[in-house]
C-alpha cells in the first residue's frame, strides 16, 4: 500500500511538475494556441527556458483560435490562448476561459488591468499601421512621403492594390475597422465614419485578406501597394532589414490596445497556465516582451527595439473598447454588408 501511493505521489508531480522557490508549479507542459508573431512567441518560449517547462505554440489567426476553443471545450487540447484576446473576445467568450487574475494585475496602468477576471493584459498593439512598398508605389507614380493619412488611402491608383483582413474574424482587422471609425468621422464612431469606411471598401475591389500574416507578406513581395496591417509584424520586417516596406501611423489618429491572453477552460496544464499569466506580466516577462516588436503593458519597461517610433512623434487616439465590444457583432455583419455591396 505505501508503494502504491508513493507511486501515484510521484505520478502526481510529473503531471503537474515541480515548483520554484516560490512555491509556484514548473516542469511538465504548456500548449498555447496564438495569433502572434513569432517575435512574441519567443517570450512564452523564454518562459518554458525558465520554468523548465515544455512549451508549444501553434500559431493560427484568432478566429481560428477561438473556433477550435469553442469545439474543444468537452475536451481542451491547448492550455493558453496567448493573443487575440481582446476586449470584445474577453467578453464574447469569457465562459471559454478559466478565471484568473495575474499576480502583480494591480500594479499596471488601470486602463490594462485584467477587467472581467479572465483577460490578462500583457502588450500593446497598434491597431493603425500601414504598410507601404516603396517599389509598386514607385511603379503608380505615387510618392510615399506623401502618404501620411488614412484618407490617402482612397487614391484612385491604389484600387485593387491594397490588402485587408476581414473584421468580423481577424482581431487586427477589427481593431483596424474601429480605428477608422473612431477617428474618420465628425464624431466618434458616427455616420459619417461609416460612410468613409464604405468608399474604403470601393478601394478593395472585392480583395479581402484571411491571414493577417498575408497581409504584410503581401506588402513585402510587391502584391500589394498598401497593407492595413498592425505594429508589431511591421516592426519585424524592418528590424529584419526589409528595405522596401514604409510603415505609416495614420495622421487622423492612431489607437493603441492593450493585447491580452487567457487561460483556457479546464486546461489539462491549469498550473503552469496560470504561472503563464503571472509570468507574462511580470517584470521578467515584460522585459521578455520588450524584445519583440510589442511595447510593454507595464509603462515602466520600454521596448528595446530601435526602429520603432515613439509615441511623441505619433497621433495617438484612445478607444472606447467597452462601446466597441457592445457593437462588435453589429459593426462586424454591416462591414460585411458594405464589402459585399461594393464587391458587385
Amino acid at each position: 500500500m505505501f508503494l502504491m501511493v508513493l507511486v501515484m505521489a510521484v505520478a502526481m508531480v510529473g503531471a503537474q511538475g515541480t515548483k520554484d522557490s516560490a512555491g509556484k508549479v514548473g516542469g511538465g507542459s504548456l500548449i498555447i494556441y496564438s495569433p502572434n508573431t513569432d517575435a512574441l512567441a519567443n517570450a512564452a518560449y523564454a518562459f518554458g527556458d525558465q520554468y523548465g517547462i515544455d512549451v508549444t505554440v501553434l500559431s493560427m489567426g484568432t478566429g481560428e483560435c477561438l473556433q477550435r476553443i469553442v469545439s474543444e471545450a468537452e475536451n481542451p487540447q491547448a492550455d493558453v490562448m496567448y493573443g487575440g484576446v481582446n476586449y470584445a473576445n474577453g467578453m464574447n467568450y469569457a465562459k471559454y476561459f478559466e478565471p484568473h487574475v495575474a499576480a502583480g494585475n494591480e500594479l499596471l496602468p488601470e486602463a490594462y488591468r485584467n477587467q472581467n477576471g479572465v483577460v490578462t493584459r500583457y502588450c500593446l498593439d497598434g491597431s493603425a499601421a500601414l504598410l507601404l512598398n516603396l517599389d509598386v508605389f514607385k511603379t503608380l507614380g505615387l510618392d510615399p512621403d506623401k502618404f501620411t493619412r488614412y484618407e490617402d488611402l482612397l487614391n484612385p491608383a491604389l484600387k485593387g492594390r491594397i490588402a485587408m483582413g476581414n473584421p468580423a474574424s481577424s482581431s487586427s482587422a477589427w481593431a483596424e475597422l474601429t480605428n477608422m471609425l473612431l477617428v474618420m468621422g465628425n464624431e466618434p464612431y458616427d455616420e459619417a465614419a461609416w460612410q468613409w469606411v464604405e468608399k474604403f471598401a470601393k478601394q478593395l475591389n472585392g480583395i479581402m485578406i484571411n491571414s493577417s500574416s498575408a497581409i504584410y507578406k503581401g506588402v513585402v513581395s510587391g502584391e500589394y501597394a498598401v497593407g492595413v496591417s498592425y505594429e508589431d509584424p511591421c516592426v519585424g520586417l524592418l528590424v529584419d532589414g526589409a528595405t522596401n516596406v514604409k510603415l505609416v501611423y495614420p495622421a487622423e489618429g492612431a489607437v493603441w490596445l492593450p493585447a491580452g491572453a487567457a487561460v483556457i477552460k479546464n486546461a489539462k496544464n491549469m498550473a503552469n497556465a496560470k504561472l503563464f499569466m503571472d509570468w507574462l506580466i511580470s517584470d521578467t516577462g515584460q522585459r521578455e516582451v520588450a524584445k519583440s516588436t510589442a511595447r510593454p503593458v507595464n509603462p515602466t519597461i520600454n521596448n528595446t527595439t530601435p526602429v520603432m517610433q515613439p509615441f511623441s512623434e505619433i497621433n495617438v487616439a484612445y478607444e472606447d473598447l467597452e462601446y466597441c465590444a457592445i457593437n462588435k457583432e453589429a459593426w462586424g455583419a454591416r462591414w460585411t454588408r458594405i464589402f459585399e455591396a461594393s464587391s458587385k
